[in-house]
């Protein structure tokens, strides 16, 4: 357990902005639940959803550096969050999967080429003795614009993506899991993204417009 405690490169949770941040975001409650759950609403509606602006650089994917924007991709957001975790003492790692987006993002997907969404991640947290998922991703604006529910967290069940929409459409499609890291395994996502996405190994992530 001590792995998912402890600051690393990309969750570095000994830092003062994920320091001040996880402080501000858990609140004054000694529950652990109750301070995970606070800290999921603060990141999952404090920072926009944004797919466009993806770090080229490792250094973009620092939860300090995160946790000085206003926005951030699905990966950020979990980066955010699993620092925040850690700051806190709650146990945090990272759970990354491939899935199928079918709303939302149809100009994102015209320039990747497919309407795969290659190393999505959420984050799961350690709490009352076992492993809880979390998705901060889309915060509530957005979800509302999409017709969608933003999705809820309680601290006890799994929080992942919308199967459906409000109205019944189908929304996202989980079609491949790559399993849990105690960290961001970079190399490893840059080549899934090479791998699907030849436009971004030749030019790097597609710029909005």
């Amino acid at each position: 357990m001590s792995l998912y405690l402890e600051p690393c490169y990309f969750m570095d949770a000994n830092t003062t902005a994920v320091r001040e941040l996880a402080a501000r975001a858990a609140g004054d409650s000694s529950d652990p639940v109750t301070r995970a759950v606070s800290m999921y609403y603060a990141i999952r509606d404090g920072w926009r959803y944004d797919p466009w602006n993806v770090a080229e650089e490792p250094e973009g994917y620092k939860a300090s550096a995160i946790a000085l924007r206003d926005h951030g991709h699905c990966l950020d957001k979990a980066l955010l969050l699993g620092a925040c975790a850690r700051a806190q003492g709650i146990g945090a790692r990272l759970h990354f999967a491939n899935v199928r987006n079918h709303i939302g993002t149809a100009a994102l997907e015209k320039k990747l080429g497919t309407d795969l969404l290659v190393f999505h991640g959420y984050v799961e947290l350690h709490l009352e003795g076992r492993w809880v998922a979390a998705t901060p991703a889309f915060n509530r604006e957005l979800c509302e614009r999409l017709n969608v529910d933003p999705l809820e967290f309680d601290g006890r069940h799994d929080s992942i993506f919308q199967q459906y929409d409000r109205a019944g459409g189908a929304f996202m499609q989980y079609v491949h899991d790559y399993g849990v890291f105690h960290t961001l395994p970079y190399d490893m996502m840059r080549a899934e993204w090479a791998r699907h996405y030849p436009a971004v190994s030749e030019r790097g992530w597609p710029q909005r417009g």
